[in-house]
C-alpha cells in the first residue's frame, strides 16, 4: 500500500504534555495505522521541511467506557489510534506549532 505524505500524517497532537515537549524539537502526531517509522519520518520531512532525527511510535489500545444515563448505562469502546513523536534536528523546528 502505498501512502501520500498526507495520507500518513492524520492531525497533529495538540495538548499540554505535546507543546512542552515541543520547545525541545519534539512534535507528537496522530498517524496512519499502517504507517512504518520510515514513512513518519518522510512525510514529516516532506511536509514541514526539517531534518527528522528520531521517531517514536505507539499504538493506543481500545479502551472500554461506561457512563450513565436516564435510561440505563451505555457501554462502550474507544477507537484504537497510532500516535508518532517525532525529534527533528538540533536548531530546527515546525512552524505550525510555534503559534498554538
Amino acid at each position: 500500500m502505498t501512502l501520500t505524505a498526507h495520507d500518513v500524517i492524520v492531525r497533529p497532537i495538540i495538548s499540554e504534555k505535546s507543546m512542552d515537549e515541543s520547545g525541545r524539537g519534539k512534535y507528537t502526531f496522530e498517524v496512519h495505522g499502517d504507517a512504518s517509522k520510515i514513512q513518519v519520518a518522510a512525510a514529516v520531512e516532506e511536509l514541514f521541511k526539517v531534518q527528522v532525527t528520531k521517531v517514536n511510535v505507539l499504538t493506543t489500545k481500545a479502551k472500554e467506557k461506561r457512563r450513565g444515563t436516564k435510561r440505563g448505562r451505555i457501554s462502550g469502546w474507544t477507537t484504537p489510534w497510532r500516535k508518532a513523536t517525532v525529534t527533528v534536528a538540533a536548531g530546527q523546528k515546525i512552524e505550525f506549532f510555534e503559534g498554538v
